[in-house]
């Protein structure tokens, strides 16, 4: 076998249409374009999607999803950042200033990504189930306090 007698199966690859060949080639004179109208000049184009003036199918068709205007955003906390910094209690302002978070946004949240093994208080607004587990096991504290003053 060789790579140069490779070719593809009958009647696969067709030849292109050649247009304006001549009155016998049956493609002739106006070149499949008809007589008059917008399509049979040259320099004819087109906007992808056009339908003639109807409105077009995906300007027909509803759009899908929507931005909640209620979504509530909690600056992240991860309990394997708390466990690499130093001190033994964590609260809002003493996360801002290590830079742990910028903005404390609607509340910040505690999750369990990451291994805890010493003792810590945390104070945060909401805590994830798993967070909430390894901060017990280590024999730290976590406390839930309200939401942020806006």
């Amino acid at each position: 076998m060789n790579l140069s007698g490779i070719k593809p199966p009958k009647g696969q690859v067709k030849l292109r249409k050649r247009v304006g060949r001549g009155m016998g080639s049956g493609h002739g004179k106006t070149s499949t374009r008809g007589s008059k109208g917008q399509r049979a000049g040259t320099g004819f184009s087109q906007k992808r999607g056009f339908e003639g003036g109807q409105m077009p199918l995906h300007r027909r068709l509803p759009k899908r999803g929507f931005t909640n205007i209620f979504k509530k955003q909690f600056a992240i906390v991860n309990l394997g950042r708390l466990e690499k910094l130093e001190g033994d209690t964590f609260t809002i302002d003493t996360m801002l200033s290590l830079g742990l978070i910028n903005k404390v946004y609607d509340g910040v949240k505690v999750l369990g990504t990451g291994v805890l093994t010493r003792k810590i208080t945390v104070e945060a607004h909401h805590f994830s189930k798993s967070a909430l587990d390894k901060i017990q096991q280590a024999g730290g504290t976590a406390q839930t306090i309200g939401a942020p003053a806006k």
